[in-house]
């Protein structure tokens, strides 16, 4: 790929705010790592909220992709779509989130498909939720607890 630099010509995520960008750009921002679509829990008491590897009834594990991305609060009312005004307010989104990134003016890492120009990348840096989730479907959330990770929290390693 061509860099800023070289072309002189910034991407639209180091020039727009997150209300400036068009639907396209919107959903291009999405590296598809899933880390969004495990279950969190949130300690009552504190408010604090930590991370599962139990993934959504509609995540496909192997693509890291909603079954059923237009039609998904059907299935899953409590999903919660991203906007500007959530991303401002979500506390857990990943520290490698690239609405999260944008709206901390940060650049997106080079796992990015934005940046590498391959969808793969976020997969082969590690990034992704791929082979490290169990599915919702048939488990009591009472045993979500037995679940609990701190990976999707974190900003890895080779970041």
């Amino acid at each position: 790929m061509i860099s800023d630099k070289e072309s002189g010509v910034l991407p639209f995520w180091k020039t727009k705010t997150l209300d400036e960008m068009t639907s396209e750009e919107w959903e291009s921002l999405c590296d598809g790592c899933a880390r969004c679509c495990l279950n969190k829990l949130e300690d009552w008491d504190t408010g604090e909220i930590v991370w599962t590897d139990v993934a959504c009834t509609l995540l496909d594990s192997g693509s890291c992709r909603c079954k059923d991305y237009e039609n998904r609060a059907a299935t899953v009312p409590d999903c919660i779509q991203l906007t500007p005004d959530e991303v401002r307010t979500l506390s857990w989104l990943p520290p490698t989130c690239a609405y999260r990134l944008v709206r901390e003016q940060k650049d997106l890492y080079w796992w990015h498909p934005l940046v590498s120009g391959d969808r793969e990348t976020v997969h082969a840096a590690g990034i992704s939720v791929r082979n490290r989730t169990v599915s919702e479907d048939g488990m009591q959330l009472e045993d979500y607890e037995n679940h609990v990770v701190s990976w999707p929290g974190e900003l890895p390693v080779e970041a």
